[in-house]
């Protein structure tokens, strides 16, 4: 969330930005500065209260010493009466305070100045493309196809065991998810980014510190006995990992590399552009996460960037890279890359990949601070990006890759698979 300092500085400055996203900020940043003086007045209210009610104390004591006993039960009814004025001035902070909180979660984070205005994705730039596009025979199939043609993903079982969106990965297909998983952590190892395995389930704290709750919190699974939540990326647990922590400045950058499982309701999502891999409720992704000064933060999202295009480029897939517009930007970023992949049987392009910067929104959320020796800590800045996120690649390398009699295996993937073709 927003820090309230720069809501009151910048208040203007920060609605005219959020008519990039297509959203009047104007009347939540109206209600949060009126419950942040509310706020306000009433600490004020209280700390004088106390203030008084604490001499008033100290007062009856020297009364009772000095023999004025009438006096100091005078006093005494005074202090109780400060003493039930603090109570109440109490309660009332509690309530504005939550108030505030919960108004401050209906923000969205500050479009870069980078981000283009726009509604929807017919409104992102394309910035970047890279790669020829395969042609292939008249006779090229889709991948849901190629998946049962050569027994590697049964999606119907999945769906017997589970539901549509849970697909079964078999022999060379199993193989092939695995190799990827492999590559993709030893590549962003090789780039510098500590590997970690998290837990795949997180508490509502979590949730609400990198932004998941209360924006996404339909789309999330819920386990509501335990009040636990499925992950939707691993960017929730490792980025928690330092949730109510403040690093020396000595330590950063923080660069983490993860795969979990990634679970997503996507209610509503029907119809043919969602068929085999394009839309899954569980699929596997490898993510990177960093930790950042916020004088670094905007050349480590170019790092990313760069990164994920050499991951895209050793697999020899076509891509490009689209700078999404405020319409379609995610409620908690501030400026998102986004990589697609060329399907080329299906004549689409799929997202592969998403690299966001969120600036100081998470680590306000967190509590995630750092300090350089004895200076006051300050916010620090988080970024996470797919690399790679699987279903799609794999959809992209089966349809890219097929030829006649079989399915090659990309140079760099076969000490993985043990094989360089599936036929």
């Amino acid at each position: 969330m927003l820090p309230l300092q720069t809501l009151r500085e910048n208040a203007d400055t920060i609605a005219i930005a959020m008519d990039k996203r297509g959203l009047d900020a104007r009347p939540i940043i109206s209600k949060i500065l009126d419950l942040d003086l509310e706020r306000r007045n009433l600490q004020a209210r209280l700390d004088q209260t106390l203030a008084e009610a604490n001499t008033a104390s100290r007062e009856i004591g020297q009364l009772f010493k000095a023999g004025k006993a009438a006096e100091a039960n005078t006093l005494k009814e005074t202090s109780s009466h400060l003493k039930a004025q603090s109570k109440e001035l109490q309660e009332q902070l509690g309530i504005a305070a939550e108030g505030l909180q919960e108004a401050l979660y209906l923000l969205p984070n500050t479009p870069n100045d980078l981000v283009p205005a726009g509604v929807d994705e017919a409104d992102n730039e394309i910035v970047y493309e890279w790669g020829d596009i395969p042609n292939l025979d008249a006779d090229a199939l889709p991948h849901w196809e190629l998946a049962g043609k050569y027994d590697l993903i049964d999606f119907e079982l999945g769906v017997k065991i589970t539901g549509a969106g849970f697909p079964v990965y078999k022999g060379q297909g199993a193989r092939l998810q695995r190799a990827l998983i492999s590559y993709f952590l030893d590549r962003n190892t090789e780039a510098g980014y500590q590997e970690i395995q998290v837990p795949h389930l997180v508490n509502e704290a979590s949730g609400y510190g990198t932004g998941q709750l209360p924006d996404k919190e339909g789309q999330m699974y819920h386990v509501q006995e335990d009040n636990l939540y499925l992950i939707p990326t691993a960017e929730v647990p490792v980025t928690n990992l330092f949730r109510d922590v403040i690093l020396e400045k000595a330590q950063l950058p923080v660069r983490y590399t993860a795969y979990t499982p990634c679970f997503r309701r996507e209610a509503g999502s029907y119809g043919a552009h969602v068929r085999g891999l394009n839309r899954l409720h569980q699929f596997d992704k490898v993510e990177i996460v960093r930790v950042e000064t916020p004088e670094h933060s905007y050349a480590a999202l170019e790092e990313m960037v760069n990164h994920v295009k050499g991951l895209l480029e050793s697999l020899n897939l076509p891509y490009r890279i689209l700078r999404l517009c405020g319409g379609d930007l995610g409620f908690t970023s501030a400026l998102t890359y986004d990589f697609e992949v060329y399907s080329t049987a299906q004549q689409r392009w799929l997202e592969v990949s998403s690299v966001s910067n969120f600036e100081a929104f998470q680590a306000n959320r967190l509590k995630l601070r750092f300090r350089e020796g004895s200076e006051k800590p300050q916010l620090a800045h988080t970024l996470n990006g797919s690399a790679l996120a699987l279903p799609r690649i794999l959809a992209g390398l089966l349809e890219n890759y097929q030829e006649a009699g079989g399915i090659r295996i990309p140079e760099v993937l076969v000490p993985y698979t043990g094989f360089n073709r599936i036929s």
